[in-house]
C-alpha cells in the first residue's frame, strides 16, 4: 500500500484523500449533523443559508447540511451494496465461463450478450418497478443489470492466465480444480477485481441515484443524495441550493473513486510490465 501511494501522482492522492473524507463523514454522521435529518419544522420552511442552518432549509424544514450528511451514509452504503452483489456476480460467472469453457461458457456468454444487447437504464427501472416497494429492491435492480460487463472482463482475465505455462504443470502434477482456482486463477484476477470495483461503486451510485430521483430507490424520507434532488426539483430555482449540494456530493464521490481507479489500473499495469520485463530476463 505505501508503495501504491508513492507512486500515485497529486491528483491522485487528492481522489484518495476525497474519499477518505466521505467514508469517514458516513462513520461520523450521526455526531456530525447538527438537526435530525427527519425532523420536520413547518415554521422553519424553504429558509436560505444561515448561521443556524448553513445550507438553508427544505419545503418541510429540514436541515439540508444534515441530510447531507446523512445522504453520505446512506447513499455510499446502497452503492457499496450495489456494487459488491454486481461484482459477486459478474466475477463468479466470468471466472467459471472462462475456466471451464465449452457448453458452461456458451450459455453464460448468450445471456451476458442478453443483459448487454437491452437498453441498461430502461431495463433498470423496469426491474426496479415490478418489484415489491422496499429498499432491497435498488440492489436488485443495479445488479441485475450491471453484472454482465464485469463477468466479460473477467473471463478474459481468466482465459490469459489458463494459457501460462505453469498452469499446464500445476494440473500435472495432480491440482484439482478448485486448488488452481483458489490458488493461482483467483490472486492473479484480484488486482483487476479491485480495479473494476472502485469503478463499480461510482457507477452504482449514479444509478441508485437516478432510481431515487424517479422513486424507484431509496425510499422517502430516508435522507439520500438522490431522494434529495427529486425533493428539490420544485423549488430548485428559488433555493438552488438544495439541489446543488446532492449534485456536488454525487459528482465529487465519484470523480474521487473513480480517479482511485484510474490510479490502481496504472499501478497494476506497471507490475504487470515489470513481471513481463522479468520473464523476458530470466528467459
Amino acid at each position: 500500500m505505501k508503495t501504491f501511494w508513492r507512486q500515485t501522482g497529486k491528483l491522485y492522492r487528492l481522489s484518495i484523500l476525497s474519499l477518505l473524507f466521505f467514508l469517514l463523514l458516513a462513520i461520523v454522521a450521526p455526531f456530525a449533523a447538527p438537526y435530525n435529518p427527519d425532523a420536520v419544522s413547518m415554521h422553519e420552511i424553504l429558509q436560505p443559508s444561515t448561521t443556524a442552518h448553513l445550507l438553508g432549509t427544505d419545503a418541510l424544514g429540514r436541515d439540508i447540511l444534515s441530510r447531507l450528511i446523512y445522504g453520505t451514509r446512506i447513499s455510499v452504503s446502497f452503492a457499496a451494496a450495489s456494487a459488491l452483489c454486481t461484482m459477486l456476480l459478474g466475477v463468479t460467472l466470468g471466472m467459471v465461463g472462462g475456466y471451464f469453457g465449452g457448453w458452461i461458457d456458451k450459455a453464460i456468454q448468450f445471456m451476458t450478450t442478453m443483459v448487454q444487447g437491452l437498453p441498461g437504464m430502461s431495463l433498470m427501472v423496469a426491474i426496479a418497478a415490478i418489484m415489491p416497494e422496499g429498499n432491497f429492491r435498488l440492489i436488485v435492480a443495479v445488479t441485475l443489470t450491471s453484472w454482465a460487463g464485469i463477468s466479460r472482463i473477467v473471463r478474459s482475465e481468466v482465459l490469459r492466465i489458463k494459457k501460462e505455462n505453469y498452469m499446464e504443470g500445476i494440473r500435472c502434477i495432480g491440482g484439482s480444480t478448485l486448488y488452481i482456482l483458489r490458488k493461482y486463477v483467483y490472486p492473479n484476477v484480484l488486482p483487476v477485481i479491485l480495479m473494476l470495483l472502485t469503478l463499480r461503486i461510482g457507477r452504482s451510485l449514479l444509478s441508485a441515484s437516478a432510481l431515487s430521483y424517479l422513486g424507484l430507490g431509496v425510499t422517502p424520507p430516508t435522507a439520500d443524495w438522490g431522494v434529495m434532488i427529486n425533493d428539490a426539483r420544485t423549488y430548485f430555482r428559488s433555493f438552488p441550493l438544495q439541489i446543488i449540494a446532492p449534485g456536488l456530493a454525487i459528482t465529487l464521490f465519484c470523480i474521487s473513486i473513480n480517479l482511485v481507479g484510474d490510479a490502481w489500473r496504472e499501478y497494476i499495469g506497471r507490475d504487470r510490465a515489470v513481471d513481463w520485463e522479468r520473464r523476458q530476463g530470466n528467459g
